[in-house]
């Protein structure tokens, strides 16, 4: 790439994550080395690595089960399965999402209805609740996009009130708390990821947490179980497979030994981690905010906010935006935008999302995502790295 009129290059790999702790390097060589690959054995060798994850996870939330998957999206299809949801059934979930979430609902053969988004980037308690009496459904699947964390005593109050479990998408929100309360602990099941550039990585994979007996039978037999549930150290009480086991479709969607042995030496390192993302957060934070036309949504002080990206919104029209990003890419600089026409690499928004049939424009929230940007926040970003990115932010609005 050749360099911009003013002399701005950023070369640093926002994408790029952290490497594998040596622990979990070691884990996976043992375990290639050993053949056991299998995510269970008819002929023992120890508790697997994904039942081991299971347990020490569900001991990170506090919660009764965890239920390790291939993917969050996985999970959150898992879970809805668990809940009852049929095809043709409708769940309520928010137009500020990613693919894999409305993708989960289809995967159950359900239709999303979908929920307006505010300018603070959470569900709108208002839509929310007219929606919930319109469309009759009986699940909420809520992403805490991006981190952005509702009032969750107030969604609950929401769904309660109306017999309306919640799935929570906590694939950006591993290790935040809305109130002093984990993220994940709010609903019926909590969805996280292990996708790359989440908090943890192996690549890919999902974990699915409950306190309920009935959807943790469900989840370890839909995973792909078969008939070695007992080896879940992680489980319900022998009754609830007795009432599942012969009903519940196997999907074999059950996390890797691999992936799980990856995972495990980087939950120690979580509370690290967060500190410094978080600092991270707060110094861009301040420099983008000081910029003209450019906003960022302000955080409430009851979300402890687990921050891997930071979102602003643009005061320009849609070719303003096109220009801003434009600008900010010739300057190496790649921040996403959620108002493009196309989908682009991972970020979409509803209008992209044909096969959700029959549903009416959520027109606030697509002009919200038309002014919409998005940056993720590696850990790697040194001092220098953010006062060039508003330095480029800048630049470029100069130009839109």
């Amino acid at each position: 790439m050749g360099a911009s009129p003013d002399g701005l290059c950023f070369a640093t790999d926002l994408s790029r994550p952290e490497p594998i702790p040596p622990a979990g390097i070691d884990r996976a060589l043992a375990l290639m080395q050993s053949g056991r690959l299998h995510r269970y054995g008819e002929s023992g060798g120890g508790a697997s690595e994904p039942s081991q994850l299971e347990e020490e996870f569900a001991a990170l939330l506090g919660a009764r089960y965890c239920v390790a998957l291939s993917s969050c999206g996985a999970a959150m299809f898992v879970a809805l399965h668990a809940l009852g949801v049929a095809p043709g059934d409708k769940v309520l979930t928010g137009t500020f999402t990613l693919a894999p979430v409305p993708g989960a609902i289809a995967h159950a053969g359900a239709v999303p209805v979908l929920v307006e988004t505010t300018s603070a980037l959470k569900i709108d308690l208002c839509d929310l609740e007219r929606k919930a009496e319109e469309s009759g459904a009986h699940v909420l699947l809520l992403s805490h996009m991006r981190g952005h964390i509702a009032d969750l005593a107030a969604v609950r109050a929401v769904c309660d009130a109306r017999g309306i479990a919640i799935v929570e998408d906590c694939a950006h929100t591993l290790g935040a708390r809305w109130a002093g309360r984990q993220t994940g602990t709010w609903g019926k099941v909590g969805c996280f990821s292990t996708q790359s550039y989440k908090h943890i990585n192996s690549g890919e994979g999902g974990l699915l947490v409950t306190d309920d007996d009935d959807v943790c039978a469900q989840a370890i037999l839909a995973s792909g179980s078969y008939m070695f549930y007992a080896e879940h150290r992680s489980r319900p009480p022998a009754e609830a497979f007795e009432r599942w086991r012969y009903r519940t479709p196997n999907f074999s969607l059950r996390m890797s030994c691999l992936a799980a042995a990856l995972l495990r030496p980087q939950l120690a390192a979580l509370p690290e981690r967060a500190a410094l993302w978080n600092a991270h957060y707060r110094a861009l934070e301040a420099g983008l905010a000081a910029l003209p036309r450019l906003a960022v949504p302000a955080r409430d002080p009851r979300e402890e906010f687990v921050a891997s990206s930071i979102q602003f919104l643009l005061d320009l029209d849609r070719e303003g935006a096109a220009r801003f990003i434009a600008g900010c890419a010739s300057r190496g600089l790649h921040i996403k935008w959620f108002g493009a026409d196309s989908p682009v690499g991972f970020t979409s928004n509803a209008t992209h999302w044909r096969y959700i049939e029959g549903q009416p424009a959520a027109q606030g929230s697509l002009a919200l995502m038309e002014r919409l940007c998005d940056m993720r926040i590696p850990l790697a970003l040194s001092t220098e790295d953010i006062a060039l990115i508003c330095r480029i932010v800048a630049a470029a609005l100069g130009e839109a």
